[in-house]
């Protein structure tokens, strides 16, 4: 369990640090009226990861069995696959930033702001759709099917993958909560940094995770 663990980490840092949730939860809490949208939208992110990951997990157990010589093939090229598609990725994205002018946010991620509850729940559930969430889930699904696990140690690495995904949504929302006034101030600050440097954020983590997946992969040849 604590080397699927360990493979698991980096996975999820990099899908905590995903640009877009963090911009959509913030946009949430500085919009005044619609703050009440912030839990449903935590829910949704959160219920999206784990069924998701879970999802994958299931499919995944369907790869082949290892060889007698304890070779996992079929995972290790899928996770190598991954990982070159989330390189790829990154060089999609930064040849679409080139030439577009820093610090400007999407059209339709402003609108979030006015989203009620059902709605907000909804699009976090959503966001977990797009194609760097999906790589991410997939990525971690085969490190916890390739790690021979047992159902529950199977459910708690996805529960500590959960939790860690979501902590960079979970901690604004909480903090909002119980401190409004404080956290308003700092979202202010993290709306703008997000606004300057998500591009490079997403472009230097796809890189760097699409790496640690391949060579996940390629120990496992």
């Amino acid at each position: 369990m604590w080397q699927a663990l360990g493979h698991l980490l980096p996975i999820s840092v990099a899908s905590a640090l995903s640009s877009v949730p963090i911009m959509a939860t913030i946009l949430i809490l500085l919009s005044k009226h619609n703050r009440s949208s912030a839990v449903p939208y935590l829910i949704g992110w959160v219920l999206g990861i784990a069924s998701i990951v879970t999802s994958f997990v299931l499919l995944a157990s369907f790869l082949p069995e290892p060889t007698l010589g304890g070779k996992q093939t079929f995972n290790a090229l899928a996770q190598i696959v991954i990982g070159l598609a989330l390189v790829a990725l990154a060089i999609v994205v930064w040849r679409r930033s080139r030439g577009k002018p820093v610090g400007a946010e999407p059209k339709w991620l402003a609108s979030v702001g006015l989203l009620g509850p059902w709605s907000s729940f909804g699009f976090g559930v959503v966001l977990n759709l797009r194609p760097k969430s999906i790589l991410l889930s997939a990525a971690a699904a085969l490190s916890v099917a390739g790690g021979g696990l047992t159902v529950g140690e199977a459910g708690v690495v996805i529960a500590i993958y959960t939790v860690l995904s979501a902590s960079t949504v979970a901690i604004p929302v909480i903090g909002a909560i119980v401190s409004p006034v404080k956290v308003e101030a700092w979202l202010h600050g993290a709306r703008a940094w997000f606004g300057r440097n998500n591009r490079t954020v997403t472009i230097l983590i796809l890189l760097m995770i699409g790496v640690v997946i391949v060579g996940n992969g390629l120990t496992r040849l």
